[in-house]
């Protein structure tokens, strides 16, 4: 049976990425007393964890090192999974149970990726795109693999650059995006010089690299494991031996916990005013959750969020027109990205979709909604909750998740039930 541990915050932070850091930053700089949960063991998210500031950007360092200067108190290694009344989080660490008490909550649950299924999608060494960065970061030996990087969008860029770094032979950047979009979304970077020059890097980084485009998987093959792929290039089919297939179609905002809560969603995002509050006074969201925009965006959105829950309207308000400009590079990046209609044709009707519950794609396009799928195929009710084939059939059959349920993640009976032992408080923050 698991211990009972309790926080309590003025401001607590659920979400150690940028966003995250940021929101702690700038509420506990105004004198709050502020908190921020991660479920990982160190903050700093997909983009910063295990990276040092030799090897990244300034922000890298800038931010966690103001972070380290701000008062506010991480708590890691905990994962939330439920909220039994306004103004308590229910999470877990390996071991124990911990109740998280606030007066104001900022969400900054960030995103994860977007798998589409193809035939051996579900072999082994094909991946998502940034899960295997983030298994290479963790230690994963990829010097001298040969790789594929595939999908859409500058993600798959800054994760070729990474691999390489380690070691890793990349044999193509497949992108589906079209050479018209590409030309149009290029133009249009003259608005953002920044940008250009993070381009400009990257393409030095990447020299040698060939990019294809108009071009994705279609099949991935391989006895036990991944051993080559098909692609579908301008056209035409080839076939190219590989190690690893790492894809990367888009990422999906993480909403569960801000819908649990009963926060206001719209088109899949966390509505927010201004300030960044939700439409639940005293609860705010930034980041990913609000709209996919990237690093810089989630830093300024953080920062009004960690004012504006801390009492400092005024000064969150000056950064509005920086947010407005991220906004725009943000809706230029959907517009040039867009996913095209031809990927809903990749899976057969043997292809897995729900990879926890083994449900085809067949026995899915016999129904014609989520609820309906879910009550006949137990599509989605897998370990992952519908995380994976959720995103997958919203794209496929334009199909939507429409509830979420406690727990946000599988947690202990015990916990559920409410049969742990209570530990004594000690101190402020326990």
């Amino acid at each position: 049976m698991s211990r009972s541990s309790q926080h309590r915050f003025e401001v607590l932070v659920v979400g150690g990425g940028p966003a995250g850091i940021a929101a702690a930053v700038r509420a506990a700089e105004s004198g709050a007393q502020v908190g921020i949960v991660d479920d990982n063991s160190a903050l700093g998210g997909q983009i910063w964890r295990g990276v040092s500031s030799r090897e990244h950007d300034s922000l890298a360092s800038a931010w966690p090192q103001r972070f380290a200067k701000s008062g506010a108190i991480p708590v890691t290694g905990l994962r939330v999974f439920h909220q039994p009344e306004p103004g308590l989080l229910l999470a877990e660490s390996i071991d124990d149970l911990h109740e998280l008490r606030y007066q104001k909550l900022i969400l900054a649950t960030g995103a994860r990726e977007r798998f589409l299924p193809f035939p051996g999608w579900t072999l082994p060494n094909v991946m998502g795109a940034g899960g295997l960065q983030a298994m290479v970061k963790s230690g994963l030996p990829i010097q001298g693999k040969r790789i594929v990087i595939a999908g859409t969008g500058p993600l798959l860029l800054a994760v070729a650059a990474k691999l390489r770094k380690h070691g890793a032979e990349v044999l193509m950047i497949c992108e589906q995006a079209s050479w018209a979009r590409l030309a149009r979304f290029g133009a249009g970077l003259v608005l953002f010089p920044a940008k250009i020059g993070q381009g400009l890097l990257l393409r030095k980084e990447l020299s040698g690299i060939p990019l294809r485009i108009n071009c994705w998987p279609v099949a991935a093959s391989g006895q036990g494991i991944l051993q080559s792929v098909t692609l579908a290039c301008d056209g035409k089919q080839e076939i190219v031996p590989c190690d690893y297939l790492a894809c990367g179609f888009h990422l999906v905002p993480n909403v569960e916990l801000p819908s649990l809560l009963g926060c206001k969603i719209s088109d899949g995002f966390v509505q927010v005013d201004d300030a960044q509050e939700t439409s639940l006074k005293g609860i705010f969201c930034a980041g990913e959750p609000t709209g996919i925009g990237g690093v810089d965006l989630s830093l300024v959105e953080g920062q009004i969020a960690g004012l504006a829950a801390s009492g400092q309207a005024s000064e969150a308000s000056k950064l509005f027109r920086e947010r407005a400009r991220g906004q725009r590079f943000a809706r230029s990046l959907e517009r040039t990205f867009l996913l095209r209609p031809e990927l809903k044709k990749l899976p057969s009707g043997k292809t897995i979709v729900c990879r926890c519950e083994d449900v085809q794609h067949a026995r899915l396009a016999a129904h014609r909604s989520w609820r309906e799928a879910k009550l006949h195929t137990r599509c989605g009710m897998g370990p992952c909750q519908g995380r994976i084939c959720g995103p997958a059939t919203e794209f496929l059959f334009g199909w939507r998740m429409e509830s979420v349920r406690p727990p946000v993640f599988p947690a202990r009976v015990e916990n559920l039930a409410g049969t742990t032992e209570t530990a004594p408080l000690t101190g402020g923050v326990r």
